[in-house]
């Protein structure tokens, strides 16, 4: 089966792999499953003709299988769960809203100008929720073993740990020593490694954001 897959490529660097979590997402499915693809990148800031012909929301990830291209990063890595069952990276649907509200409280987090409008204390809210959820349940969200939710919420926290000592001066309290163990555990991986946009392209990729 012949695989494709559209990627963000870094801002300023087109030819290198960008700081999309939602592709990275995706790229750490394949990789943990050992499934052979084809990257190609897509400079968001002057998306290629066939990429808009094929895909006219200009969205990515895309991803090709055979001669279908598929959008929208979660029915992508349901389809790869579903043709590739082993190993199955499935979580139990209960978990799967475990951490879903930590990057939108990033976000609003990043992009605030007010140190007293409470979105440092919502996202602090949630990574005490993802911190007692470790530390009944861990390492992962679903015990020893990783699952589509954690390969959803490495990229995210990711961004959270690049992006916020950067703009904000802002890291991870202490205190959650199972977020923090938990970050580790997940940057360590082989597929991370190989997945992962640089620091100085995740920054790249928020700068342009935070001056809109």
């Amino acid at each position: 089966m012949a695989i494709e897959i559209c990627c963000k490529a870094a801002v300023g660097a087109p030819d290198i792999l960008g700081d999309c979590p939602f592709c990275q997402k995706v790229l750490l499915t394949l990789e943990e499953k050992k499934v052979t693809y084809t990257t190609r990148l897509i400079n968001l800031d002057s998306k290629p003709e066939w990429f808009l012909e094929v895909n006219p929301n200009g969205k990515v990830p895309l991803i090709k299988f055979d001669d279908k291209w598929i959008s929208d990063s979660d029915a992508i890595v349901s389809l790869i769960e579903e043709k590739f069952p082993e190993p199955s990276l499935s979580s139990p649907p209960e978990l799967a809203s475990v951490g879903s509200e930590i990057f939108s409280n990033f976000v609003t987090f990043l992009k605030s100008e007010d140190g007293n409008d409470g979105t440092e204390q919502a996202l602090l809210d949630e990574l005490e929720a993802l911190e007692e959820h470790l530390k009944n349940h861990g390492p992962y969200v679903n015990g020893e073993k990783i699952t589509a939710v954690d390969l959803s919420l490495a990229p995210k926290l990711y961004h959270l740990e690049v992006a916020l000592p950067h703009f904000k001066k802002w890291t991870i309290p202490e205190s959650l020593i199972h977020v923090r163990n938990y970050t580790k555990s997940l940057f360590a991986l082989e597929s991370f490694e190989k997945t992962k946009a640089a620091e100085e392209y995740v920054i790249a990729g928020w700068v342009p954001k935070l001056n809109a």
